[in-house]
């Protein structure tokens, strides 16, 4: 070991010494759906979910899976993707990530890149993108359904679990013989970041990424073994395998859904203690709240300032370390009783604290849950970096930053403010792409993270942009657009996307997309028949609306930053579309390309360079 950290040698043995530490707990739970249309909630203990992985896993070595040979997993967020995940890992092969919505094309790529010998797959439509791609996969050998009919040589999940029990009953030894030849260094995951620019590339973690995440989140001490998280992460993304490495090493329950729809829903049911998400979840949240206050209006609008008022006073004096005194006390506990103890309750009530990652989170999105009693704590990290890099803590915490390093991972600012990170999280390469691995990961072990930042002298590390995504106008001023777009949601509840505009260019403009619940609510607030969002975003009364926003935004803004001119799009950016990643990261170059003309509008008379 290269650390102090104490850890398993694998993923494998991970499995194990949880499942001998706390056989009886409960280590999962997911929605199953009856027959009159209702759902109820299923779990298994660590023994049931041991005896599952065990079944599974063996089932993969009777198809012939050889060390560090890929399967790849084709699904939404389940518990059956978690269960695949941990039999491959404990069968000695490489989990490889394909997103559920990715295309055809990205199928292929990945299957073929990876030279995957297996495939689990969601359902039936899933599988029948592979039946559609046999011919151009030759090395994949067998798919596995989590659910639905399977065809021909195909494999239900239970039928590769029964082959396990076959293989395990001739040879008892034959998966043990098999995890006893995994190393710290056996590759774990091939995960295909998501990109926001060119094709999916393989990062290759090994056993010892993770197995240093379980133990460097546990000795954070932000997450307990009494937790309870929520989780509707995509699995394909290192967010969630990461908290699946934590999960693992602490022994915390985790209740699965991938349904965004049913985040809230799910929330009220669960009753979690914690959450992960992006910050677009959040900002959601806050804007729903604040746009139903308002249309609420009277008495209520005026209690839910108030007591909003003494949470921010309250929560200001948290952050800056001080005993809140005998009269905001006072207040607060009478807020409390009144207002935000409502608000949480929306989110089942025993919320101990949310973590965002993936993207920057608004500064304002955070003080304003803090004043709710809810804590988010902002985080950092890379699927090169095994996601789990830089987090802020319950006991230490900075809004506005992404926290400290972990304990064995060390950051360096590089002269051109790009933040470096070296430690045992870092990626042991690209797949088959010697020189990008070059261009990222140095001789001395240093990995180049692409994003501009800085560490003030408590270790708290601030990301201010992307070193790519940094605009230069005509005038040789630069702009930093992420801040920018970061900053308006909050000013504009009707705001979904924000993308600034104006490299090379002599003034700056921007792409606005609409979120359609909040134009609905917003119409119906204001006594508008009108239910379709394209047709709402179309109106001169939301344009007046998203332009205030814009004024406020500019009015904080050095003069070369300042929105000249802003076009509102009919319709939401989307994942499906290819517009964002699965993790809701704005694919710029796709979307500027996309709207070249409309964005070209905006250039098209005379302005004054700035």
């Amino acid at each position: 070991m290269t650390d102090a950290i104490r850890r398993a040698p694998t993923v494998a043995r991970m499995v194990l010494d949880r499942v001998a530490a706390t056989p009886d707990k409960e280590a999962f739970r997911w929605p199953v759906a009856g027959a009159d249309g209702t759902e109820t909630w299923e779990s298994m203990t660590w023994a049931e979910t041991g005896t599952r992985i065990t079944d599974l896993a063996a089932g993969l070595l009777s198809l012939g899976l050889a060390p560090e040979e890929r399967v790849v997993v084709f699904s939404g967020t389940r518990v059956e993707w978690v269960l695949a995940d941990l039999a491959i890992n404990c069968a000695g092969g490489a989990t490889t990530t394909v997103y559920p919505t990715s295309v055809p094309e990205d199928v292929l790529h990945i299957v073929t890149d990876s030279a995957a010998v297996v495939a689990f797959v969601e359902d039936e439509s899933k599988a029948a993108v592979l039946r559609e791609l046999a011919d151009r996969v030759p090395a994949l050998r067998t798919v596995v359904l989590l659910s639905g009919t399977p065809q021909g040589d195909e494999l239900s999940l239970d039928q590769l679990a029964e082959r396990g029990r076959a293989l395990l009953a001739e040879n008892p030894a034959a998966l043990q013989k098999a995890m006893d030849a995994i190393g710290p260094e056996s590759l774990c995951t091939l995960i295909y970041t998501s990109g926001t620019t060119g094709r999916p590339k393989g990062v290759r973690l090994v056993h010892d990424n993770w197995t240093y995440e379980g133990a460097a989140i546990d000795k954070l001490g932000i997450l307990l073994p009494d937790d309870l998280q929520y989780t509707w992460l995509p699995m394909s993304h290192s967010f969630a395998k990461v908290l699946l490495a934590a999960q693992l090493h602490i022994g915390f329950t985790t209740a699965i859904d991938g349904r965004i729809d049913k985040i809230v829903e799910n929330l009220g049911v669960i009753k979690p203690t914690f959450m992960a998400g992006a910050p677009r979840i959040f900002e959601k949240v806050h804007n729903r709240v604040i746009a139903s206050v308002e249309a609420e209006g009277g008495v209520k609008a005026k209690l839910f300032a108030w007591a909003f008022g003494v949470g921010r006073k309250y929560s200001a004096a948290v952050q800056q370390g001080k005993e809140p005194g005998a009269a905001l006390k006072a207040q607060h506990a009478l807020a409390d009783k009144l207002v935000l103890t409502k608000l949480r309750a929306r989110f089942g009530g025993r919320i101990r604290l949310f973590v965002s990652g993936s993207a920057p989170l608004s500064r304002e999105v955070a003080e304003w849950f803090h004043a709710t009693g809810m804590l988010i704590v902002e985080g950092y990290g890379l699927t090169e970096s095994s996601a789990g890099t830089v987090v802020n803590t319950p006991v230490k915490f900075k809004f506005g930053t992404v926290g400290r390093a972990m304990d064995g991972t060390v950051l360096r600012i590089a002269e051109d403010g790009e933040v470096l990170v070296k430690g045992p999280g870092v990626m042991r390469g690209y797949h088959g792409l010697p020189e990008a691995t070059a261009e990222t990961l140095d001789a001395d072990g240093w990995l180049h993270t692409g994003d501009i930042g800085e560490v003030d002298d408590e270790g708290f590390l601030r990301i201010t942009d992307r070193k790519k995504d940094l605009i230069k106008t005509s005038g040789g001023k630069y702009v930093a657009p992420q801040p920018i777009e970061i900053a308006f949601p909050v000013l504009c509840g009707l705001a979904s996307q924000f993308m600034v505009h104006g490299d090379g260019r002599n003034y700056v403009t921007a792409l606005v997309t609409l979120d359609p619940d909040a134009l609905v609510q917003w119409a119906k607030t204001h006594g508008i028949d009108e239910t379709d969002p394209t047709a709402l975003a179309r109106r001169d009364d939301v344009r007046a609306v998203v332009d205030a926003a814009v004024k406020e935004l500019n009015a904080g803004l050095n003069r070369w930053e300042t929105i000249k001119d802003f076009r509102i799009l009919d319709h939401d950016l989307s994942v499906e579309a290819g517009e964002l990643t699965p993790s809701l990261k704005l694919k710029r170059r796709v979307v500027e390309q996309r709207y070249k003309d409309v964005l070209d509008e905006m250039y098209s008379s005379q302005r004054t360079t700035v």
